[in-house]
């Protein structure tokens, strides 16, 4: 049989990305941006297709490019292909049940904070499951992260798209050891040393509000002085080493409270924000995913 005619002369899938951004923005500058690329690489891969196919995509005019009818062809049925691997990869990767392991992203605080001291409960109840984690925080594309789930605090707005589930509610406040608030500052704020956090860089002027909205501290309450850490768990870890007083959240200090590491002098309120699974399941459900879920539900509102 004569195979000539059944050779397949498609351009490369790379040149057909840069042109479907291109016909979709009707600009070659748009495209790079969205694809992370130079405006000379969008060119070079739109005249690849023209010079493969023999016509003309586009017409330029001032400084704009308009489809041509090929151009227009070839836009939908780019469209319609690109559209359906990319659902086909996504079914592959979320209903690979079969996988002995569970890719997991957290949020850096919670996973060495609470996370990682209970993974060794959850092996022993799922001993089939190996959990990858992975950590990392704010938002997430999980297809191309390469992971099942993600434990995210809700901060920040979630792809429509995506399954979530709620978690637990946080709860925030000071905390520091018995003996800094006792013997160190003596019961009051203004004698202590702030410890703060970058990546939640207005947690204290937040509990501040909340605290003066409930009568428990006076309108003028300030530091002796102050000192910024990059990380929230590095917060938390100073506050526990009496360097100061940081403002600390449920579920991240929940052990710490519980062993007497860490008081909370204020009690604890709730900050608006929920923790929340994060996954590409939908009507169709992962064992693996359901069962990882419903642990975490339990042994977070336990508070074990």
């Amino acid at each position: 049989m004569n195979k000539i005619h059944t050779k397949r002369r498609l351009p490369p899938l790379g040149s057909l990305t840069a042109f479907e951004a291109a016909a979709r923005h009707q600009s070659f500058s748009r495209a790079a941006e969205e694809l992370h690329l130079t405006h000379g690489a969008i060119s070079r891969a739109v005249a690849q297709i023209e010079e493969r196919i023999g016509v003309a995509l586009f017409v330029r005019r001032n400084r704009r490019v308009y489809l041509t009818a090929a151009g227009q062809r070839l836009l939908k049925t780019t469209t319609e292909t690109l559209d359906a691997l990319g659902n086909t990869v996504e079914e592959i990767h979320r209903h690979d049940i079969e996988s002995p392991f569970l890719v997991v992203s957290c949020e850096p605080s919670l996973a060495m904070r609470w996370l990682m001291p209970r993974l060794g409960g959850f092996r022993e109840k799922y001993p089939e499951l190996n959990v990858d984690l992975r950590m990392a925080g704010g938002p997430i594309d999980l297809l191309y992260e390469g992971c099942d789930v993600a434990i995210r605090r809700s901060d920040f707005g979630i792809q429509e798209d995506y399954r979530i589930s709620h978690l637990c509610t946080e709860s925030a406040g000071p905390v520091c050891t018995q003996d800094y608030w006792t013997n160190t500052i003596q019961h009051n704020l203004n004698k202590a040393n702030w410890l703060h956090s970058r990546t939640r860089p207005n947690a204290w002027d937040d509990w501040k509000t909340e605290a003066f909205n409930r009568t428990q501290i006076p309108d003028k309450t300030l530091p002796q002085s102050e000192q910024y850490f990059d990380h929230f768990f590095y917060s938390l870890q100073a506050a526990q080493n009496q360097l100061g007083i940081a403002i600390g959240s449920t579920p991240l200090v929940s052990d710490d409270l519980s062993h007497n590491r860490l008081i909370a002098p204020f009690g604890m309120t709730p900050t608006g924000c929920d923790y929340v699974l994060i996954s590409l399941d939908g009507a169709i459900q992962d064992p693996r995913i359901e069962a990882f879920n419903q642990w975490l539900i339990k042994t977070m509102n336990k508070g074990e």
